[in-house]
């Protein structure tokens, strides 16, 4: 990368000729998959989902997402570089939280936004747009997007939809629907694809602090409870940021997503077969996964800049708030250098709540099989 080129969210940048799809894509623009005699129907609003949207509603959670400037800016410069579609239409606004997005659609020349948020912030969204003199151009609506009325097709439809391991909180069934009900044929989606990654991890610290934190303690021998602090520690996905440093292994895409086509029930389960080869000796303590997603515009949009804006939570970029999430073993595996780990990973909804994932973990390494499998909630 040289010092003439445009560097766009968080620093990574894919630059592509005008024109030229970034990924094979299975039809050319987006929306106008349903006719009106076949709009997609509703889910019901379950006490799990309600218990989502209250969470949503606490002002730590928006105030850590605005504080986080590698996403922000990442939407910002994205909308900017597609002002020109974005400017004179209509934009719907799928969980706007404070509002921050619809603002930067407005302020981009878009003639009208519906911002779309079914936690009670959609109050102070409302204070915020008028605060800002924007009430004649963002409609805040309070609600579901499966359940508000909106009584036009829209242009482009915008969220920050992404989860922990991407997919948590099944967010991105939501900007589905909203995407085959009210977005018109060649409309714009951002973001417009996303990747999620998989890779063998080591991370001694980690396992030092949680576990052989027992073997000694003040002069104390209380090694017994090494099996209950792994169960306490490693039982459940972490959220944590690690270093480019901890990974083992060139990472393996899991899943990707194009948000133009997509439908709901590849959601339910995703399988990816691996096979990786440890660049170094160390101890193996997990998988880690991450993700990035790209601001693309359909087939035949035109956007400002040759650069794609790609915001990206890998080890190796800059940090953000979803940071990475590591699924941890409760034994390391000593591994030797181009030693091979092979196997499958599965994510799938859960059951009890669609909003948590399953995630299934098969390999085999040194001859040995192994399963780790843990539920994000």
């Amino acid at each position: 990368m040289g010092p003439g080129d445009p560097v766009l969210g968080n620093g990574k940048l894919a630059r592509r000729p005008r024109g030229r799809p970034g990924r094979p894509r299975l039809s050319g623009g987006g929306g106008g998959r349903f006719s009106p005699a076949t709009q997609p129907t509703a889910p019901p609003c379950t006490d799990f989902d309600l218990a989502y949207f209250k969470a949503y509603s606490h002002l730590g959670v928006h105030e850590e997402m605005l504080k986080d400037r590698v996403r922000t800016e990442s939407y910002r410069n994205a909308i900017r570089q597609h002002q020109d579609f974005i400017a004179g239409k209509v934009v719907l606004d799928v969980g706007c939280g404070t509002g921050v997005l619809s603002i930067f659609c407005a302020l981009a020349g878009a003639r009208r936004v519906y911002a779309v948020e079914a936690s009670d912030i959609a109050v102070q969204a409302a204070d915020i747009v008028n605060e800002n003199n924007l009430s004649d151009k963002i409609i805040v609506l309070h609600g579901r997007v499966e359940d508000v009325d909106i009584d036009e097709q829209v242009d482009v439809i915008i969220s920050e939809w992404m989860g922990y391991i991407l997919l948590y909180e099944s967010m991105l069934a939501s900007v589905i629907f909203a995407r085959d009900k009210w977005l018109k044929p060649g409309g714009l989606i951002l973001p417009s694809h996303a990747t999620l990654y998989m890779a063998p991890i080591t991370n001694p610290e980690r396992y030092h602090d949680s576990i052989d934190f027992w073997q000694d303690v003040y002069g104390i021998k209380m090694s017994s409870m090494k099996s209950l602090a792994k169960q306490c520690a490693f039982i459940e996905p972490s959220v944590e940021t690690i270093t480019g440093e901890s990974v083992l292994t060139w990472p393996c895409v899991v899943m990707q997503v194009d948000c133009y086509t997509i439908r709901v029930e590849e959601l339910q389960s995703i399988t990816a077969n691996f096979d990786f080869s440890s660049m170094l000796q160390a101890p193996l303590h997990g998988f880690g996964f991450w993700f990035d997603v790209e601001f693309n515009g359909p087939m035949g949009i035109e956007a400002n800049s040759d650069a794609t804006v790609v915001l990206s939570t890998a080890p190796e970029d800059s940090p953000t708030h979803w940071q990475q999430t590591i699924l941890y073993l409760f034994d390391p595996i000593e591994l030797k250098k181009d030693q091979i780990i092979e196997g499958s990973v599965t994510l799938s909804q859960s059951i009890e709540n669609a909003r948590f994932l399953n995630i299934h973990i098969q390999y085999c390494c040194g001859g040995r099989s192994f399963v780790k499998q843990s539920t994000m909630r």
